[in-house]
């Protein structure tokens, strides 16, 4: 884990996360490894809380309730059941993965609270480039309006907890190939109604590192004051 590893950042507070992001590329095994890993760790209090941001080579992942129609064509990319929840969706070069190992039993051990806040993170994120994610009932993830009846989601969420501990976590695009969605039913979405997009899709010259630095100037706002407790 700590080969791809370029920058920790610790937040204000005690005992905080602690933040890192992934310098190249981490492909989807080595994730699941390291997050296995620190889960674990901060199970048995030799771990810090983690925030881990970083990028994977182009893959689908296919999660508990994945149904296997809605593998339309891999077109060659590898696919990978995971043991998060939702179903299928794809990673790659410019969506940005958050993944998230937090200790629930220190923030209010809600696990239905713990997804409504990583709404509440990405929304406030998105808010600083001037975009209005919304949620939908009965559709995970943050969707913004396009006009004329069509909606498109911006951000995925995915969460596995073990022993009150996260893992896994969101998905943002910011400037992703988006034809690859096109290989799946996203999420199990197939209303042609409602659709993938991207930052740069809605227009905004915004880059990686823009995004990562909203994700960090929000993260406090919504985590930091749940913990202990909602």
């Amino acid at each position: 884990m700590t080969a791809s590893i370029s920058r920790t950042t610790v937040i204000a507070g005690a005992p905080a996360p602690e933040w890192r992001t992934a310098r190249k590329p981490v492909d989807y095994p080595t994730a699941v490894a390291g997050m296995e890993a620190r889960v674990a760790a901060i199970r048995d209090g030799s771990g810090r809380e983690l925030v881990w941001l970083l990028e994977h080579p182009a893959l689908y992942t296919g999660g508990t309730s994945a149904k296997p129609a809605e593998l339309l064509n891999a077109g060659g990319l590898p696919v990978y059941e995971t043991g998060r929840g939702g179903q299928y969706t794809w990673h790659g070069p410019g969506q940005r993965v958050a993944y998230v190992m937090l200790d629930l039993t220190r923030r209010g051990a809600d696990v239905r609270g713990y997804v409504r806040d990583l709404e509440d993170w990405i929304i406030r994120a998105m808010a600083r480039f001037n975009v209005t994610g919304e949620r939908r009932a009965g559709r995970v993830g943050i969707w913004v309006v396009r006009g004329s009846g069509r909606e498109d989601k911006i951000a995925a969420i995915g969460v596995r907890v073990r022993r009150w501990v996260t893992y896994h976590g969101i998905a943002i695009n910011v400037e992703p190939d988006l034809s690859h969605y096109a290989g799946i039913v996203p999420c199990g979405i197939a209303d042609p109604n409602l659709g993938v997009t991207s930052l740069v899709d809605l227009g905004l010259p915004v880059t990686m590192e823009d995004l990562d630095n909203a994700l960090m100037a929000t993260f406090g706002e919504v985590f930091d004051e749940r913990r202990g407790g909602r």
